[in-house]
């Protein structure tokens, strides 16, 4: 769960080594500010939702660090996460090699402090063996990454190059009844999405057009929205004095019987 930038370039804007360690901890860290840790909380909720749903294989797209992957892996047989920072990548491995990670966080200027987290600090252990990592594009996904009973899509669709061939194709990539979450705060920005390619944020037809609305037009051929949306905050630490706090719009969707997508970008 990340805003990451899927785009064609290999600057992501995510590759830093600060990023990576505020991402480290946004993921491993430390509660900021009494506001719960944001991809464990996702996993959760997706947990609720699931019910007496199979629960063989999730996908966990966009996953930066991990947390989310190892979290959704309590309850899943396997779990996928794929990003395409090979940082962030990179981090989330060597976390399932050795059970740890080691960065140094700002604290102010050119002052860090170091820190250790661990899976058995999070009562994660178990969960290494079931997750694997990938680097790869959300837009451009390997067909390997298909039959989920879950895809989770954390912090992604707005800093996606093509959100909507990205939303066409995903219906081939789960199983029906199978569920795709969806979590954004709808940042829209041209540094990452070409506004052409926005799904919502804008005027049409006289009329606001919400990136709930575009949702609904890429997603309604194919899913049913199971809970109205949500907002789930969730807090990155950049120095021991400044924090971003943001809402994430949080939307369920089941995957309903049917023909799978040709990937095709809806009208």
């Amino acid at each position: 769960m990340t805003s990451l930038n899927a785009s064609a370039s290999t600057d992501t804007g995510y590759e830093s080594d600060r990023q990576l360690a505020e991402y480290a901890e946004f993921h491993f860290g430390d509660m900021v500010y009494g506001v719960p840790n944001f991809p464990k909380a996702l996993a959760e909720l997706a947990f609720a939702h699931m019910q007496d749903r199979p629960r063989r294989r999730a996908l966990d797209l966009g996953c930066a660090v991990g947390r989310a992957s190892f979290e959704l892996a309590r309850q899943f047989d396997s779990v996928d996460g794929v990003d395409f920072s090979h940082n962030f990548i990179r981090m989330a491995t060597s976390m399932v090699d050795t059970g740890a990670v080691h960065y140094a966080r700002v604290e102010e200027g050119d002052l860090v402090s170091d820190h250790t987290r661990t899976l058995e600090s999070l009562g994660l252990s178990d969960s290494a063996r079931k997750v694997g990592f990938y680097q790869g594009d959300a837009c451009n996904l390997d067909t390997r990454f298909s039959d989920y009973d879950l895809v989770l899509a954390a912090n992604l669709i707005d800093r996606l190059y093509r959100p909507r061939l990205f939303l066409d194709s995903i219906p081939a990539r789960i199983r029906e009844g199978g569920l795709l979450i969806i979590a954004s705060p709808y940042t829209w920005m041209e540094e990452h999405t070409p506004k052409e390619e926005w799904i919502g944020g804008y005027w049409k037809d006289g009329r606001r057009y919400t990136t709930l609305d575009g949702l609904q037009n890429h997603l309604g051929g194919h899913f049913r929205l199971i809970d109205p949306p949500r907002k789930v905050p969730f807090v990155i630490r950049e120095t021991q004095h400044k924090c971003q706090h943001s809402l994430s719009e949080v939307t369920v969707w089941e995957r309903l019987p049917g023909p799978e997508t040709d990937g095709q970008p809806a009208e």
